[in-house]
């Protein structure tokens, strides 16, 4: 297989400057100094009272199979990208330090300490792309299927952008829209690795493809039963309805709008199918929808939402701001060091931190962070950060489907903390702030 085409290494998700630091750490002897590594973020995205962790678990997986093999060994030294005794390093590689953050799924705010990275330079700064990739997409697509499924309410959304993304960022976007909030996915790759639950009927092209839509219609029923949902604008909504119905009679599953005015067309619907004694079927609407047209659905008669381009694309806030920076040293009698990146605009708090969220009652009220402890008088709060990696060991409770199911649960638990106004898509502050406390 050429090197082009072999997948099974993830160490090639990283970039170049990361492999010639290595070098050049080697060279210098500070390769193996002990540091410590830490992903935030700054702020949230505009119109973002929250943030969602997610990535995690992919992460997780990505770094088991952090390996240099043969074809990128050999590409390294035919490119002279770096010297042999790089290259020699690098084909011994493997993760041996520790990682711990917040929980896949968790909550987050500016500043919060998502993930910690605690290792050899040299170990850890190689992973930051692998790392950033994988949380700035997650999360920017959980933290938009969040809101979504807050503005949704009791009715189901649907992750169904695969087609606005590539094939594998679709995987993950369905991974991370189910962990932010949403019910199932069209996407059969992620139902198949993460055990999430797949939905899917028929498109336009179905019913084009039949000398009529009756002809479609009965062809669907037929194969996939009355439980089916049938898609109703290809031609004339009213008309297809009325089809609809005389085909497969009142017990019909549902059906889908794709187009027009959804408020009108949902209502209109809505009245006919009950006209008609369908009254249990049930009624989707797709087409180009966000968390603000999700919102203004709410009074009219829909049961569920399917959701592509916006949700996969974190509906305007593509990436989470996410950042990987070096806060911490040992020196030669390893002790601790602090260290912080002073630029103008794009500064870090140097240190190990402890984060604690603060629960008044049951609402939360503040994002605790200690540099490196917090005070014993704060009060009652929940523990943030979790073991994900111990001397390289991962946790693979956090991996698979059982890592999905438990990072939708840490969701819906910390979102249900968070006091009302963290649901308000308008413009507005964090829901709690974050503070800091020096020892």
């Amino acid at each position: 297989m050429s090197d082009l085409t072999r997948t099974d290494s993830t160490a090639f998700f990283t970039d170049q400057y990361e492999l010639t630091m290595v070098q050049a750490a080697l060279e210098s002897g500070a390769a193996h100094r002990k540091s410590l590594f830490e992903v935030f973020g700054r702020s949230l995205p505009a119109g973002r009272r929250y943030g969602v962790v997610a990535g995690t678990g992919r992460i997780l997986e990505m770094i088991r199979d952090f390996r240099f093999d043969d074809a990128e060994l050999s590409f390294l030294s035919r490119e002279n990208i770096v010297d042999k005794r790089t290259i020699d390093w690098l084909a011994d590689y493997r993760f041996s330090g520790n990682i711990r953050g917040y929980a896949e799924g968790e909550i987050y705010f500016p500043g919060s300490p998502l993930l910690t990275i605690e290792s050899t330079f040299a170990e850890g700064v190689i992973l930051e792309t692998l790392i950033l990739s994988a949380m700035n997409y997650d999360s920017a697509v959980a933290s938009a299927a969040s809101r979504m499924a807050q503005a949704a309410g009791d009715r189901p959304c649907a992750e169904m952008g695969g087609r606005r993304t590539n094939e594998h960022a679709a995987v993950a976007a369905a991974r991370a829209a189910v962990i932010g909030g949403f019910a199932s996915t069209s996407n059969l790759a992620a139902g198949l690795q993460y055990g999430l639950r797949t939905i899917g009927t028929s498109a336009h092209s179905f019913t084009l493809l039949h000398d009529s839509e009756r002809e479609a219609f009965a062809a669907q029923l037929k194969s996939l039963g009355t439980d089916t949902t049938l898609l109703l604008d290809t031609y004339d909504v009213e008309e297809a309805l009325t089809t609809a119905i005389e085909l497969a009679g009142p017990n019909l599953g549902g059906v889908r709008i794709d187009s027009g005015d959804l408020i009108e067309q949902a209502s209109e619907v809505r009245e006919s199918l009950d006209r008609l004694g369908a009254r249990d079927t049930t009624i989707t609407v797709t087409s180009d929808l966000d968390e603000y047209a999700i919102a203004a659905l709410a009074a009219s008669p829909v049961d569920s939402y399917g959701v592509g381009t916006r949700v996969v694309t974190g509906s305007g806030a593509p990436a989470a701001g996410l950042v990987y920076k070096l806060v911490a040293r040992a020196d030669e009698a390893g002790e601790w060091t602090s260290v912080a990146k002073n630029s103008s605009g794009k500064p870090s708090r140097g240190g190990h931190k402890e984060a604690l969220r603060l629960i008044d009652g049951p609402i939360a009220v503040e994002e605790a962070v200690g540099i490196p402890s917090l005070p014993n008088d704060l009060g009652e709060g929940r523990r943030l950060s979790v073991d994900l990696v111990v001397d390289g060991e991962v946790d693979e409770s956090f991996i698979g489907a059982a890592g999905v199911k438990r990072a939708c649960a840490r969701h819906d638990e910390s979102l249900a903390e968070l006091p009302r106004s963290a649901r308000r898509l308008q413009d507005g502050e964090p829901a709690i702030p974050t503070v800091f406390y020096s020892a």
